[in-house]
């Protein structure tokens, strides 16, 4: 997992230059929408973005800083050997978010944005030794697109990498068991917008299990259509260039509530 084994794309120095402005304001956002929604776990937990025109290199939050202070300009760009390359704030990064992270970053590159979180409701479903249960039309996109990773102590160890990168697959979505929640998305959009779903599936299985009320089950067929449908409207969006109304519905809250952090 050496930048060495990755070979820099070839794209236009200007074309370089708009993509990582647009990266790092989205980055930001979504670092500033997981506090909005409170997903966020003190100066714990981490989002990442691979940088446009190469694979060997990543954004993430300076280690120290709550996700409410992550700007634009602030994030810190590191390699996959770990070498800090611009570290703005000089706090350096989370050693267990480079190793989440940099395994992901090396070995999947359609996977732009990494979104790990440590919310009440999903740890407490990363708990449940069945997981993530399909009883909603929220929880129903993640039918058979689920990966499991188990639990290994605080991810400090590197050689951890090699089995949460066969554990995801080519998923985009990982329960980190007694852990919390992952996600990769072919943009920071996506990885944030499949997080926002997991986390209510996680909180409405939580909801109706504590209800104790008869829970309606639902049929394999229409979980995997349903799946499908969500397939379908994620890919328009990333492989079709249909505009994506949700995101761009998020940031304008942002920009009336944080527009620092575009800055």
């Amino acid at each position: 997992m050496t930048s060495a084994a990755h070979n820099t794309a070839k794209v236009w120095p200007a074309a370089v230059e708009d993509q990582t402005r647009q990266i790092r304001i989205d980055l930001a956002a979504a670092y500033r929408l997981i506090h909005r929604l409170g997903l966020d776990d003190s100066i714990y937990t981490h989002i990442s973005a691979r940088l446009p025109g190469r694979q060997d290199r990543f954004l993430i939050n300076p280690y120290g800083l709550r996700f409410e202070e992550v700007t634009a300009s602030n994030l810190v760009t590191v390699d996959l050997d770990g070498n800090v390359i611009d570290d703005p704030m000089d706090l350096g990064i989370n050693p267990a978010g480079f190793t989440i992270h940099s395994a992901i970053h090396a070995a999947r590159h359609d996977a732009i944005c990494v979104l790990h979180t440590h919310t009440v409701a999903g740890v407490a479903i990363a708990c449940q030794k069945r997981g993530l249960l399909p009883l909603n039309q929220w929880s129903l996109q993640f039918t058979d697109c689920l990966a499991y990773h188990d639990y290994e102590g605080i991810a400090l160890d590197l050689d951890e990498r090699s089995r949460l990168v066969a554990d995801l697959g080519d998923k985009f979505v990982m329960v980190l068991r007694n852990h919390g929640m992952l996600t990769c998305g072919r943009s920071v959009a996506e990885a944030f917008k499949l997080m926002h779903n997991l986390e209510r599936s996680c909180r409405a299985q939580l909801a109706v299990q504590s209800s104790g009320a008869e829970i309606i089950e639902l049929s394999a067929g229409v979980a995997r259509k349903t799946a499908g449908q969500y397939a379908s409207f994620y890919d328009a969006i990333e492989t079709n260039g249909v505009p994506d109304s949700e995101w761009a519905a998020f940031k304008r809250m942002l920009e009336r509530t944080d527009p620092d952090f575009a800055n």
